[in-house]
């Protein structure tokens, strides 16, 4: 392990974080929150600039910089920067828990969208702007981030990508990492002004506008209103934001193929189709099974559309709650969950690649019993599978699955429900935000028990991490010196 690469590229990340609190402190003045809204701001600033220099003056003579380091880089840097997070909030005195501060943190860097506040709008507006800042920041990754902006550390920084970067397959843009960090970037960003230029045509105000496309932009999902997008009532601003989060849902890579113009990487793309195919099916079944609860069909339709792709996108907006929707359509919403969006965007979720890759596994696996001298070739994307990538994404369901029933008993001690336990660990795992029953769209984790929060709060880190960050982490062997 070589630690000095590891502390160099901490005081980085540290920094980073500092200096991205500076947008929340000018909001503060913009309205006019005075020094009350500065100083939580201007106090974590300090300390991160002090901290992040200090670490990350030298530079370490000996660079070497590899998967492990890149795996422990990516653990601790998710774990520090919810830690500074948090911060605000406890100065504030608007979360005064250190712990419930660090679990809003975390849903906000890992765009989960679980939030332990029941009113957010009793906020100021820099908090407010923080807490859905978080997500903008967290959406594409702030390792990719640091790789696009800062001096580089040495070629070796695709292992931070690697490990940051959602999805089975790692797939550069570029030659150079950085370059492809900031290619990734470009387009992120991009993206987002022109959902936030839509959503001002839409008569939402530059302040809510901009929050809400960071939500979707990350597909976060935090709302400023304790209900949400509900709270607009409008069928465009329902419409602008779910096609918003159904297209950040999509594999970066395809954005990146279209202003290449390779059309025909993007229409072929098999991943897309399935993904696409995902919200239809569901949409057409939880509105057959949601019609008797609605007399207008236009209204059922926005509804339905929205929160569909809210829950496949993990982002977590909510239009409606759907926990009066009958069982039948919760077992839908539950399915998505765990689908999630495409590899290679900011959704959580397994990945729509790798589901795609089990449900061809078992037909193939079905196939070959029936008949067992039958050779039945397996194929993704037009290409077959190499039997490395097979194992690598069998392997990671069992350690996804492990995970998640450790997490269901953790929160299961204090649960006051199957339901809210099983939904709860399924919403932060898979970065989604509301479960079901108490933590459902009309309510929130507040009411969770300390031990809980700690899980599902190491429990949205993994998800966003894919795990195996922090398994590392945990690892004795992962801090040995040779």
């Amino acid at each position: 392990m070589n630690y000095k690469m590891v502390r160099f590229a901490l005081g980085r990340i540290i920094l980073i974080n500092g200096l991205l609190m500076l947008p929340s402190a000018a909001i503060a003045i913009i309205y006019g929150e005075g020094w009350q809204g500065l100083y939580p701001f201007l106090l974590p600033v300090f300390l991160c600039v002090v901290v992040g220099v200090s670490l990350s003056a030298k530079k370490p003579s000996t660079p070497d910089f590899f998967m492990r380091e890149g795996f422990v880089v990516v653990g601790l840097s998710w774990l520090l920067i919810s830690a500074v997070g948090a911060l605000p909030f406890v100065i504030s005195g608007s979360i005064p828990s250190f712990l419930d501060a660090f679990f809003e943190a975390v849903s906000g860097f890992t765009t989960t969208g679980a939030s332990i506040l029941s009113q957010p709008e009793l906020l100021s507006h820099s908090q407010l702007f923080w807490r859905s800042f978080t997500h903008l920041i967290g959406g594409m990754g702030v390792l990719v981030f640091m790789l696009a902006v800062m001096p580089r550390i040495e070629s070796d920084n695709v292992y931070i990508m690697k490990a940051e970067v959602p999805g089975p397959i790692f797939g550069k843009l570029h030659a150079k990492v950085r370059s492809t960090a900031r290619l990734l970037y470009a387009i992120y960003l991009g993206m987002t002004l022109f959902l936030i230029i839509l959503l001002i045509g839409g008569g939402l105000s530059i302040f809510d506008s901009m929050v809400h496309a960071f939500g979707a932009a990350g597909t976060g999902g935090f709302g400023i209103k304790s209900n949400s997008i509900a709270f607009y009532n409008s069928s465009y601003v329902y419409y602008m934001l779910a096609f918003g989060m159904l297209a950040f849902g999509v594999n970066f890579n395809l954005y990146y193929a279209l202003l290449g113009k390779k059309f025909k990487e993007v229409f072929t793309s098999e991943e897309l189709r399935w993904y696409l195919g995902f919200v239809f099916s569901a949409l057409i079944m939880i509105i057959i099974n949601t019609r008797h609860l609605y007399e207008n069909f236009l209204i059922q339709l926005r509804e339905v559309f929205f929160t569909v792709v809210s829950i496949i996108t993990t982002t977590g907006y909510t239009v409606t709650d759907y926990d009066r929707w009958p069982l039948f359509s919760h077992i839908i919403l539950l399915c998505l969950m765990f689908i999630g969006g495409m590899a290679g965007s900011t959704a959580g979720g397994l990945k729509v690649s790798r589901v795609t890759i089990y449900i061809k596994s078992s037909l193939a696996e079905l196939r070959t019993s029936l008949n067992p001298n039958r050779r039945v070739p397996l194929t993704f994307e037009g290409k077959a599978l190499d039997l490395t990538l097979k194992t690598q994404v069998n392997n990671y369901l069992s350690i996804y699955l492990l995970s998640f029933v450790i997490l269901l008993v953790i929160t299961s001690i204090h649960a006051p429900n199957f339901v809210s336990a099983f939904s709860s660990v399924a919403a932060t795992l898979n970065n989604i935000g509301p479960g079901l029953d108490v933590v459902g769209p009309a309510g929130s984790y507040e009411s969770l028990s300390v031990l809980s929060k700690i899980a599902l709060s190491m429990g949205m880190i993994m998800g966003r991490l894919e795990i195996i960050p922090i398994l590392v982490l945990l690892s004795p062997r992962t801090w040995r010196r040779t």
